[in-house]
Protein backbone atom coordinates (compact mmCIF):
# COMPACT_ATOMS: atom_id res chain seq x y z
CA UNK A 1 0.00 0.00 0.00
CA UNK A 2 2.82 2.41 0.86
CA UNK A 3 4.46 1.82 -2.52
CA UNK A 4 1.31 2.50 -4.55
CA UNK A 5 -0.23 5.91 -5.09
CA UNK A 6 -4.04 5.95 -5.03
CA UNK A 7 -6.02 7.79 -7.71
CA UNK A 8 -9.71 8.57 -8.19
CA UNK A 9 -10.96 7.91 -11.73
CA UNK A 10 -14.32 9.60 -12.21
CA UNK A 11 -16.48 8.47 -15.11
CA UNK A 12 -18.26 11.55 -16.46
CA UNK A 13 -19.18 10.88 -20.06
CA UNK A 14 -22.86 9.93 -19.88
CA UNK A 15 -25.79 11.67 -21.56
CA UNK A 16 -28.34 11.82 -18.73
CA UNK A 17 -31.30 11.73 -21.14
CA UNK A 18 -33.84 11.24 -18.33
CA UNK A 19 -33.01 14.76 -17.13
CA UNK A 20 -34.05 16.50 -20.32
CA UNK A 21 -34.70 19.38 -20.95
CA UNK A 22 -31.99 20.56 -18.54
CA UNK A 23 -29.60 17.79 -19.54
CA UNK A 24 -28.18 18.16 -23.05
CA UNK A 25 -25.29 16.55 -24.96
CA UNK A 26 -22.81 19.24 -23.84
CA UNK A 27 -24.22 19.73 -20.35
CA UNK A 28 -25.54 16.35 -19.16
CA UNK A 29 -26.71 15.40 -15.68
CA UNK A 30 -23.25 15.20 -14.11
CA UNK A 31 -22.50 18.79 -15.15
CA UNK A 32 -25.73 20.20 -13.66
CA UNK A 33 -26.68 21.26 -10.15
CA UNK A 34 -29.41 18.63 -9.80
CA UNK A 35 -29.19 18.50 -5.97
CA UNK A 36 -27.76 21.59 -4.25
CA UNK A 37 -25.90 24.55 -5.73
CA UNK A 38 -22.89 22.69 -7.09
CA UNK A 39 -22.86 20.28 -10.01
CA UNK A 40 -22.82 16.53 -9.50
CA UNK A 41 -19.22 16.37 -10.76
CA UNK A 42 -18.10 19.12 -8.39
CA UNK A 43 -19.80 17.40 -5.47
CA UNK A 44 -18.20 14.07 -6.37
CA UNK A 45 -14.68 15.56 -6.43
CA UNK A 46 -15.15 17.62 -3.25
CA UNK A 47 -16.46 14.53 -1.43
CA UNK A 48 -13.20 12.74 -2.32
CA UNK A 49 -10.65 15.53 -1.73
CA UNK A 50 -9.77 14.47 1.82
CA UNK A 51 -8.55 11.19 0.30
CA UNK A 52 -7.52 12.14 -3.24
CA UNK A 53 -6.00 15.61 -3.81
CA UNK A 54 -6.54 17.25 -7.19
CA UNK A 55 -3.24 15.92 -8.55
CA UNK A 56 -4.58 12.38 -8.09
CA UNK A 57 -8.03 12.94 -9.58
CA UNK A 58 -8.76 11.90 -13.18
CA UNK A 59 -11.95 12.45 -15.18
CA UNK A 60 -12.93 10.40 -18.22
CA UNK A 61 -15.39 12.31 -20.39
CA UNK A 62 -15.96 13.01 -24.10
CA UNK A 63 -15.00 15.71 -26.58
CA UNK A 64 -18.33 17.52 -26.29
CA UNK A 65 -18.13 17.83 -22.50
CA UNK A 66 -14.40 18.29 -21.88
CA UNK A 67 -14.38 22.09 -22.01
CA UNK A 68 -17.22 22.30 -19.46
CA UNK A 69 -15.37 19.85 -17.19
CA UNK A 70 -12.32 22.14 -17.35
CA UNK A 71 -14.46 25.17 -16.55
CA UNK A 72 -16.14 23.52 -13.58
CA UNK A 73 -12.97 22.03 -12.09
CA UNK A 74 -10.20 24.52 -12.98
CA UNK A 75 -7.77 22.99 -10.45
CA UNK A 76 -7.82 19.68 -12.28
CA UNK A 77 -4.73 19.08 -14.43
CA UNK A 78 -5.56 19.25 -18.12
CA UNK A 79 -3.67 15.98 -18.67
CA UNK A 80 -6.01 14.32 -16.16
CA UNK A 81 -9.10 15.06 -18.27
CA UNK A 82 -9.22 12.09 -20.64
CA UNK A 83 -11.56 12.44 -23.60
CA UNK A 84 -13.15 9.59 -25.50
CA UNK A 85 -13.77 10.36 -29.18
CA UNK A 86 -16.78 8.00 -29.09
CA UNK A 87 -18.55 6.26 -26.25
CA UNK A 88 -17.50 2.64 -25.74
CA UNK A 89 -19.04 1.96 -22.31
CA UNK A 90 -17.27 1.60 -18.99
CA UNK A 91 -14.78 -1.21 -19.67
CA UNK A 92 -13.00 0.87 -22.32
CA UNK A 93 -13.27 4.13 -20.34
CA UNK A 94 -11.62 2.54 -17.31
CA UNK A 95 -9.03 0.92 -19.57
CA UNK A 96 -8.16 4.33 -21.03
CA UNK A 97 -7.57 5.68 -17.53
CA UNK A 98 -5.55 2.58 -16.60
CA UNK A 99 -3.06 2.94 -19.46
CA UNK A 100 -2.59 6.65 -18.65
CA UNK A 101 -1.98 5.83 -15.00
CA UNK A 102 0.45 3.09 -15.97
CA UNK A 103 2.31 5.54 -18.23
CA UNK A 104 2.63 8.15 -15.47
CA UNK A 105 2.94 6.05 -12.31
CA UNK A 106 3.62 2.45 -13.24
CA UNK A 107 1.33 0.41 -11.03
CA UNK A 108 -1.14 2.36 -8.89
CA UNK A 109 -4.46 2.02 -7.11
CA UNK A 110 -7.63 3.02 -8.92
CA UNK A 111 -10.89 4.07 -7.28
CA UNK A 112 -13.38 4.06 -10.18
CA UNK A 113 -16.44 6.17 -9.35
CA UNK A 114 -19.45 7.63 -11.21
CA UNK A 115 -19.72 11.41 -11.45
CA UNK A 116 -23.50 11.62 -11.10
CA UNK A 117 -24.45 9.86 -7.86
CA UNK A 118 -25.69 11.36 -4.59
CA UNK A 119 -24.22 10.30 -1.25
CA UNK A 120 -25.82 11.74 1.86
CA UNK A 121 -23.31 10.46 4.44
CA UNK A 122 -20.03 11.69 3.02
CA UNK A 123 -17.89 11.04 6.12
CA UNK A 124 -19.03 7.41 6.37
CA UNK A 125 -18.49 6.99 2.64
CA UNK A 126 -14.90 8.24 2.92
CA UNK A 127 -14.26 5.78 5.75
CA UNK A 128 -15.41 2.92 3.53
CA UNK A 129 -13.34 4.14 0.59
CA UNK A 130 -10.26 4.32 2.83
CA UNK A 131 -10.91 0.74 3.93
CA UNK A 132 -11.38 -0.49 0.34
CA UNK A 133 -8.01 0.85 -0.86
CA UNK A 134 -5.70 -1.49 1.11
CA UNK A 135 -7.96 -4.40 0.19
CA UNK A 136 -7.58 -3.44 -3.48
CA UNK A 137 -3.81 -3.07 -3.07
CA UNK A 138 -3.37 -6.84 -3.03
CA UNK A 139 -2.57 -8.01 -6.53
CA UNK A 140 -5.53 -9.75 -8.12
CA UNK A 141 -8.20 -8.26 -5.86
CA UNK A 142 -11.25 -6.63 -7.46
CA UNK A 143 -13.31 -4.70 -4.92
CA UNK A 144 -16.84 -3.35 -5.38
CA UNK A 145 -18.96 -1.32 -2.98
CA UNK A 146 -22.37 -2.88 -2.35
CA UNK A 147 -25.29 -0.66 -1.37
CA UNK A 148 -27.62 -2.18 1.21
CA UNK A 149 -31.09 -2.36 -0.41
CA UNK A 150 -33.80 -0.18 1.13
CA UNK A 151 -36.56 -1.49 -1.15
CA UNK A 152 -37.13 -4.24 -3.75
CA UNK A 153 -35.68 -2.22 -6.64
CA UNK A 154 -36.04 -3.69 -10.14
CA UNK A 155 -33.90 -1.07 -11.89
CA UNK A 156 -30.50 -2.05 -10.46
CA UNK A 157 -28.18 -4.99 -10.85
CA UNK A 158 -27.43 -6.92 -7.66
CA UNK A 159 -24.37 -8.48 -6.04
CA UNK A 160 -24.77 -11.69 -4.07
CA UNK A 161 -22.21 -12.08 -1.30
CA UNK A 162 -20.67 -15.34 -0.26
CA UNK A 163 -20.15 -16.59 3.27
CA UNK A 164 -17.42 -15.61 5.69
CA UNK A 165 -17.06 -11.92 6.46
CA UNK A 166 -13.59 -10.44 7.03
CA UNK A 167 -12.62 -7.00 8.27
CA UNK A 168 -10.15 -4.41 7.09
CA UNK A 169 -9.79 -0.85 8.37
CA UNK A 170 -12.94 -1.21 10.45
CA UNK A 171 -15.07 -2.25 7.44
CA UNK A 172 -16.48 -5.68 6.62
CA UNK A 173 -16.03 -7.34 3.28
CA UNK A 174 -17.26 -10.58 1.74
CA UNK A 175 -16.33 -12.70 -1.25
CA UNK A 176 -18.70 -12.13 -4.18
CA UNK A 177 -20.69 -15.20 -5.16
CA UNK A 178 -22.21 -13.70 -8.30
CA UNK A 179 -23.49 -10.58 -10.05
CA UNK A 180 -27.12 -10.71 -11.18
CA UNK A 181 -29.15 -8.84 -13.77
CA UNK A 182 -31.99 -6.44 -13.00
CA UNK A 183 -34.62 -8.72 -11.44
CA UNK A 184 -38.40 -8.84 -11.62
CA UNK A 185 -40.35 -7.56 -8.63
CA UNK A 186 -40.85 -10.93 -6.94
CA UNK A 187 -37.14 -11.75 -7.16
CA UNK A 188 -36.19 -8.23 -6.02
CA UNK A 189 -38.36 -8.69 -2.93
CA UNK A 190 -36.57 -11.94 -2.15
CA UNK A 191 -33.19 -10.29 -2.62
CA UNK A 192 -34.10 -7.39 -0.31
CA UNK A 193 -35.32 -9.73 2.43
CA UNK A 194 -32.37 -12.11 2.28
CA UNK A 195 -29.63 -9.84 3.62
CA UNK A 196 -27.22 -11.45 1.13
CA UNK A 197 -27.70 -9.08 -1.80
CA UNK A 198 -26.48 -5.55 -2.48
CA UNK A 199 -27.21 -3.02 -5.18
CA UNK A 200 -24.35 -2.63 -7.64
CA UNK A 201 -23.63 1.12 -7.71
CA UNK A 202 -20.65 0.88 -10.07
CA UNK A 203 -17.94 1.87 -7.56
CA UNK A 204 -14.79 -0.25 -7.97
CA UNK A 205 -11.25 -0.47 -6.56
CA UNK A 206 -8.21 -2.35 -7.89
CA UNK A 207 -4.61 -2.02 -8.98
CA UNK A 208 -3.90 -0.79 -12.49
CA UNK A 209 -2.01 -4.03 -13.14
CA UNK A 210 -4.94 -6.12 -11.91
CA UNK A 211 -7.40 -4.39 -14.22
CA UNK A 212 -5.14 -4.55 -17.26
CA UNK A 213 -4.53 -8.24 -16.62
CA UNK A 214 -8.31 -8.79 -16.50
CA UNK A 215 -8.67 -6.98 -19.83
CA UNK A 216 -5.91 -9.18 -21.26
CA UNK A 217 -7.77 -12.31 -20.13
CA UNK A 218 -11.38 -11.36 -20.79
CA UNK A 219 -11.26 -8.57 -23.41
CA UNK A 220 -8.04 -9.13 -25.36
CA UNK A 221 -8.94 -7.03 -28.40
CA UNK A 222 -9.54 -3.96 -26.24
CA UNK A 223 -6.45 -4.70 -24.13
CA UNK A 224 -4.16 -4.96 -27.15
CA UNK A 225 -5.56 -1.79 -28.75
CA UNK A 226 -5.10 0.19 -25.51
CA UNK A 227 -1.54 -1.07 -25.14
CA UNK A 228 -0.73 0.19 -28.64
CA UNK A 229 -2.34 3.51 -27.74
CA UNK A 230 -0.29 3.68 -24.53
CA UNK A 231 2.91 3.80 -26.58
CA UNK A 232 1.83 7.18 -28.02
CA UNK A 233 0.79 8.87 -24.75
CA UNK A 234 2.68 12.15 -24.42
CA UNK A 235 3.55 12.34 -28.12
CA UNK A 236 2.03 14.30 -30.98
CA UNK A 237 0.77 10.99 -32.40
CA UNK A 238 -1.56 10.34 -29.47
CA UNK A 239 -4.65 12.28 -30.62
CA UNK A 240 -4.62 10.68 -34.07
CA UNK A 241 -4.04 7.19 -32.65
CA UNK A 242 -6.88 7.72 -30.13
CA UNK A 243 -9.36 8.74 -32.85
CA UNK A 244 -8.32 5.82 -35.02
CA UNK A 245 -8.25 3.20 -32.26
CA UNK A 246 -11.15 3.99 -29.99
CA UNK A 247 -14.10 3.18 -32.28
CA UNK A 248 -12.81 -0.40 -32.56
CA UNK A 249 -12.82 -1.10 -28.81
CA UNK A 250 -15.52 -3.45 -27.57
CA UNK A 251 -18.66 -1.60 -26.46
CA UNK A 252 -19.34 -3.36 -23.15
CA UNK A 253 -19.72 -2.48 -19.48
CA UNK A 254 -17.08 -3.36 -16.91
CA UNK A 255 -19.67 -5.51 -15.11
CA UNK A 256 -20.15 -7.81 -18.12
CA UNK A 257 -16.58 -7.62 -19.39
CA UNK A 258 -14.60 -8.01 -16.16
CA UNK A 259 -16.55 -8.42 -12.93
CA UNK A 260 -18.80 -11.30 -13.96
CA UNK A 261 -16.13 -13.45 -15.65
CA UNK A 262 -13.64 -12.70 -12.85
CA UNK A 263 -16.18 -13.93 -10.30
CA UNK A 264 -16.68 -17.17 -12.26
CA UNK A 265 -12.98 -17.69 -12.93
CA UNK A 266 -10.66 -19.41 -10.48
CA UNK A 267 -7.51 -18.70 -12.47
CA UNK A 268 -4.57 -17.35 -10.51
CA UNK A 269 -5.02 -15.37 -7.30
CA UNK A 270 -7.88 -13.21 -8.56
CA UNK A 271 -10.52 -12.50 -5.92
CA UNK A 272 -13.70 -10.43 -6.14
CA UNK A 273 -14.85 -8.82 -2.88
CA UNK A 274 -17.80 -6.65 -1.88
CA UNK A 275 -17.65 -4.02 0.88
CA UNK A 276 -21.13 -3.15 2.23
CA UNK A 277 -21.86 0.58 2.13
CA UNK A 278 -24.79 2.16 3.95
CA UNK A 279 -24.14 5.79 3.03
CA UNK A 280 -27.44 7.28 1.85
CA UNK A 281 -26.69 6.53 -1.80
CA UNK A 282 -28.89 7.35 -4.77
CA UNK A 283 -28.09 7.22 -8.46
CA UNK A 284 -30.71 9.98 -8.94
CA UNK A 285 -32.00 8.22 -12.01
CA UNK A 286 -34.91 10.53 -12.87
CA UNK A 287 -36.74 13.73 -11.92
CA UNK A 288 -38.94 11.57 -9.69
CA UNK A 289 -35.85 10.47 -7.76
CA UNK A 290 -34.86 14.10 -7.30
CA UNK A 291 -38.29 14.82 -5.84
CA UNK A 292 -37.98 11.88 -3.45
CA UNK A 293 -34.63 13.14 -2.19
CA UNK A 294 -35.77 16.73 -1.69
CA UNK A 295 -39.31 16.29 -0.36
CA UNK A 296 -39.24 16.47 3.45
CA UNK A 297 -42.76 15.14 3.91
CA UNK A 298 -45.34 13.25 1.88
CA UNK A 299 -47.19 15.41 -0.61
CA UNK A 300 -44.84 18.38 -0.34
CA UNK A 301 -44.34 20.48 -3.46
CA UNK A 302 -40.65 20.87 -4.36
CA UNK A 303 -39.88 23.95 -6.43
CA UNK A 304 -36.97 26.02 -7.67
CA UNK A 305 -38.07 29.64 -7.46
CA UNK A 306 -41.29 31.18 -6.20
CA UNK A 307 -44.49 29.15 -6.09
CA UNK A 308 -48.16 29.69 -5.31
CA UNK A 309 -49.85 26.37 -4.62
CA UNK A 310 -53.59 25.81 -4.16
CA UNK A 311 -54.85 22.24 -3.72
CA UNK A 312 -51.56 21.09 -5.28
CA UNK A 313 -49.49 18.24 -3.87
CA UNK A 314 -46.45 16.12 -4.65
CA UNK A 315 -45.18 18.20 -7.56
CA UNK A 316 -41.59 18.83 -8.68
CA UNK A 317 -41.51 22.27 -10.34
CA UNK A 318 -38.30 23.70 -11.80
CA UNK A 319 -38.55 27.20 -13.24
CA UNK A 320 -36.16 29.33 -11.18
CA UNK A 321 -36.78 32.63 -13.00
CA UNK A 322 -40.59 32.59 -13.04
CA UNK A 323 -43.36 32.50 -10.48
CA UNK A 324 -45.21 29.18 -10.72
CA UNK A 325 -48.90 29.01 -9.82
CA UNK A 326 -49.90 25.37 -9.28
CA UNK A 327 -53.64 24.88 -8.81
CA UNK A 328 -55.33 21.52 -8.37
CA UNK A 329 -52.47 19.46 -9.79
CA UNK A 330 -50.76 16.49 -8.16
CA UNK A 331 -47.63 14.42 -8.62
CA UNK A 332 -46.36 16.27 -11.68
CA UNK A 333 -42.87 17.00 -12.95
CA UNK A 334 -42.57 20.41 -14.64
CA UNK A 335 -39.12 21.52 -15.86
CA UNK A 336 -38.65 24.69 -17.92
CA UNK A 337 -35.63 25.84 -19.91
CA UNK A 338 -35.46 28.77 -22.36
CA UNK A 339 -36.23 26.52 -25.34
CA UNK A 340 -38.25 23.60 -23.92
CA UNK A 341 -40.87 22.66 -21.33
CA UNK A 342 -41.35 19.20 -19.80
CA UNK A 343 -44.66 18.22 -18.20
CA UNK A 344 -45.26 14.65 -17.07
CA UNK A 345 -46.64 12.64 -14.14
CA UNK A 346 -43.95 11.78 -11.61
CA UNK A 347 -44.52 8.08 -12.16
CA UNK A 348 -43.74 8.53 -15.89
CA UNK A 349 -40.42 10.32 -15.31
CA UNK A 350 -38.44 7.37 -16.71
CA UNK A 351 -40.10 7.98 -20.08
CA UNK A 352 -38.43 11.38 -20.51
CA UNK A 353 -35.60 9.69 -22.41
CA UNK A 354 -38.17 8.69 -25.07
CA UNK A 355 -38.65 12.38 -25.80
CA UNK A 356 -34.90 12.69 -26.36
CA UNK A 357 -34.97 9.70 -28.69
CA UNK A 358 -37.76 11.36 -30.67
CA UNK A 359 -35.76 14.61 -30.89
CA UNK A 360 -32.75 12.65 -32.14
CA UNK A 361 -34.90 10.95 -34.75
CA UNK A 362 -36.13 14.35 -35.92
CA UNK A 363 -32.50 15.62 -35.93
CA UNK A 364 -33.46 18.58 -33.72
CA UNK A 365 -29.89 18.90 -32.47
CA UNK A 366 -30.37 22.22 -30.70
CA UNK A 367 -32.89 20.53 -28.38
CA UNK A 368 -30.86 17.49 -27.32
Amino acid sequence: MKRLSAHAVILAGGRGTRFWPRSRARTPKQLLNIIGNKTMLQQTIERLLPIFPYERVWVVTNDAQASEVRRQVPRLRSSHILTEPVGRNTAAAIGLAAVHLAHRHGDALMAVLPADHYIEQAARYRKIVRAALPLAAKAGNLVVLGILPTRPETGYGYIERGSGASRIGGARFYPVRRFTEKPGLAVARRYARSGRYFWNAGMFFWRVSTYLDCLRRFLPTTHNALQRLAGDIGTHHYARRLRRTYPWLENISVDYAVMEPATRSSAGARRVCVVPAHVGWSDIGSWAAVYELLARRKGENVAAGRIFALDAQGNYLWSPKKLIAAIGVRDLVVVETPDALLICPRDRAQDVRKAVKWLEGKKLRSLF
